[in-house]
């Protein structure tokens, strides 16, 4: 009978269950996916209950096919969401995604108080739309009867372990990412419970990363589990992303481009910085995570090659294809720059008016161009993210990234010719799913630390010098353009608005 943990990630677009043996090898996975609904312009909004089933369907396949109880399931979850609940744990309304934008308001309004910044100092989460706090503040001023009747607000996350365990819980690393805990203090913030106009009862118990419980609610519908299977409440998806690719030692940072894309480096302390915005989360009582995010990177490529080639139903082969035409072309595309802010944008800038912009197009350009183009500009944005960790003395030598660019060798080389770091690329299954498994071996002790990926399926990408040197004068105009024209991305904004 074999032995392995399940890691499981509940994901913006999808669920995926990894199954890890005791040598820290992903043996077989499953995923399931799951729609968001945009009803209107700043909506991003799903059904919890969509993802429950398919939490419970990415389990009950594995634990099938393995014909065996795993030692324990450990749960990655991804941030920012929010649920209103009753007192029986069910939905008032939909979820609320990291990228429903309708607290944007809120957000600009709190940072141009003095109260804004020490909202942030204090937590360590960016006041932005996405943040949790910032959500329940909209619903309190936009939906006051509904807002008299909630119960708690929770993530999804909590949702999924209140249907298993009938208890309102919630791990710090989630927590850490709600903008309501107070930062190394593991407690929620006075401050932050004013601004929203909650008290602390309206917000799960805290426990730690490393917490387990095993005392299934009897109509939890995981029957094919044995009970008393060990649950581990585990983190949040980009914290645990830095421990399943073994990036949690000094000087090394796990960059990950999926629909999104994140920069994040592990610390013994919290680090913020008022410029950027950077965030700083825990792993666990001991390990911070400080980054910061980026809202447009497979979605960005997603949409040029629908609207640009007219695919609609893309496979891996219209990928390859479009990003092989990309290849031979030097870095700048032969004088076109991308600003890749389809959905406004997070960290360094903050900006949820700011729009795309392909500039400096001339007849010469061909679809290629605008593909490459687009490329060199999610990767310029998230070497904006690596220049406000420097800033912030936390500089970074090596990069392992994961993702679903990882499949490209041409967008792994840009990267690293822009950023001008090694990359380590691995091809393990999904990180955070990776990472999950790594912190429940901890807490089952059956690992005194962390376990550390041996390297055995890693691939080196090493930086192009001549080529970052050239990639240095085009991220300088990148960021230029951005300067220029943001006062009429601004008012074109709220012309549409």
């Amino acid at each position: 009978m074999m032995e392995y943990i399940l890691g499981i990630d509940i994901g913006t677009g999808s669920t995926k269950a990894v199954a890890v043996d005791l040598n820290h090898y992903a043996v077989d996975s499953s995923q399931h996916f799951y729609p968001t609904m945009t009803p209107q312009s700043g909506y991003s909004e799903q059904d919890p209950e969509l993802i429950w089933q398919a939490f419970q369907q990415c389990i009950e396949e594995l634990v099938s096919k393995f014909k065996c109880n795993p030692l324990a399931i450990s749960l990655s979850s991804a941030m920012h969401s929010l649920i209103a609940v009753d007192q029986e744990g069910r939905a008032m309304a939909p979820m609320m995604t990291w990228a429903d934008s309708r607290s944007g308001d809120v957000a600009d309004r709190l940072l141009s108080e003095p109260a804004g910044l020490e909202l942030y100092r204090e937590t360590g989460t960016p006041v932005h739309s996405m943040s949790p706090l910032c959500k329940v503040i909209w619903f309190r001023e936009n939906h006051s009867e509904f807002f008299k009747g909630v119960y708690k607000f929770i993530s999804i996350k909590e949702y999924i372990w209140h249907r298993i365990f009938q208890v309102f819980e919630i791990d710090q690393s989630i927590a850490s990412c709600t903008g309501f805990l107070r930062t190394g203090q593991l407690s929620w913030s006075e401050k932050a419970l004013h601004a929203a106009g909650i008290s602390a009862g309206q917000l799960s118990s805290l426990v730690p990363t490393g917490y387990i419980r095993k005392d299934f609610y009897q109509q939890h519908s995981l029957s094919f589990l044995e009970n008393g299977t060990p649950f581990v409440i585990g983190a949040s998806d980009g914290c645990l992303a830095n421990l399943g690719s073994g990036a949690i030692a000094p000087g090394t940072a796990a960059l990950t481009i999926g629909t999104s894309g994140a920069l994040r480096v592990a610390s013994e302390k919290a680090v913020v910085n008022e410029e950027a915005m950077t965030f700083s989360y825990h792993l666990d009582e001991q390990i911070f995570i400080n980054g910061g995010a980026v809202n447009n990177g497979g979605v960005a490529l997603k949409w040029h090659l629908r609207n640009m080639f007219q695919k609609m139903d893309l496979d891996s082969h219209d990928y390859d294809q479009a990003l092989a035409a990309a290849k031979d072309l030097g870095p700048g595309s032969e004088g076109l720059i991308f600003l890749p802010y389809l959905q406004g944008e997070r960290a360094p800038i903050w900006d949820s008016k700011s729009c795309g912009n392909f500039f400096g197009i001339r007849l010469t350009h061909q679809p290629h161009h605008f593909t490459r183009s687009l490329l060199e500009g999610i990767c310029f944005a998230l070497n904006d993210v690596l220049e406000s960790l420097d800033a912030s003395g936390q500089p970074v030598d090596v990069l392992n990234v994961s993702g679903g660019f990882v499949s490209s060798p041409v967008w792994l080389q840009l990267m690293a010719d822009i950023t001008g770091k090694k990359l380590m690329v691995t091809t393990a299954a999904d990180a955070s799913a990776m990472g999950a498994a790594f912190l429940a071996m901890k807490a089952l002790q059956i690992k005194p630390d962390y376990p550390v990926p041996d390297g055995k399926d890693r691939v080196i990408i090493e930086p192009d010098q001549d080529n970052h040197q050239k990639y240095k004068i085009y991220f300088s105009l990148y960021k230029k353009l951005y300067q220029q024209l943001k006062g009429v991305m601004h008012e074109l904004y709220d012309l549409q608005n």
